[in-house]
């Protein structure tokens, strides 16, 4: 746990390994989680619409267990936009998310 969803536009400036690389150690540096404990993917795009004068767009979805503060989220929500800022385009609509995951719900195998 967690898991770190990267959802963006097939035509980034970056290539979305290196871009998964990038958040997935993100992740890790925000000192809220082991590094073993992390999973980290990228879903591509092809057919999508933006507002006027954008390229492109990534949007991460970070599931993390029910238990952190509001604080830690914050922290964690703005330590991936400042990560995507670093390898993206001004014209990228960039946004992160964080949700909890109920411990009394989530199951894995």
């Amino acid at each position: 746990m967690p898991h770190i969803v990267v959802e963006h536009s097939e035509d980034l400036p970056v290539l979305p390994q290196v871009l998964v690389e990038k958040v997935h150690q993100a992740t890790f540096s925000s000192g809220l989680f082991e590094l073993d404990a992390i999973k980290t993917r990228a879903i591509a795009y092809r057919h999508y619409q933006l507002g006027e004068n954008k390229e492109g767009f990534i949007h991460i979805c970070a599931y993390i267990m029910a238990g952190r503060s509001p604080i830690q989220k914050q922290q964690l929500s703005n330590h991936l936009l400042e990560c995507l800022r670093t390898y993206c385009r001004e014209s990228d609509c960039l946004s992160v998310d964080v949700r909890d995951l109920e411990p009394d719900i989530y199951c894995k195998g």
